[in-house]
């Protein structure tokens, strides 16, 4: 048996029968516990991401995003508009500035 313990897309225990195994899991039903879910699931694709940048990684890395948002109230296109608004008044990372210290 191997233990989880942790969100998955929907269609993981299908995938897993598919294999020939057995999934166990249940619905997180309380809105608070599924939050903290994808915030531990988001901590997990960053990490991922890391490790491995690619198109894949970044497109799940964006789907718990989505998810996230959706669970606290924001479609994706608000954190898009938010995204801009705060690029328009604070910049992007385009110019690689990495800051050291201040004085």
């Amino acid at each position: 048996m191997k233990l989880f313990n942790k969100l998955v897309r929907d269609k993981i225990p299908d995938v897993i029968k598919s294999n020939g195994d057995t999934p166990n899991y249940r619905v997180i039903e309380d809105d608070d516990e599924y939050l903290r879910a994808l915030l531990q699931k988001d901590v997990e694709e960053g990490v991922e991401l890391a490790e491995n940048p690619s198109l894949e990684e970044l497109a799940d890395k964006l789907e718990v995003l989505y998810a996230i948002a959706h669970q606290i109230g924001y479609t994706p296109e608000q954190v898009e508009q938010a995204r801009v608004e705060k690029r328009n008044s604070r910049g992007g990372f385009d110019r690689r500035i990495y800051l050291e210290s201040t004085n």
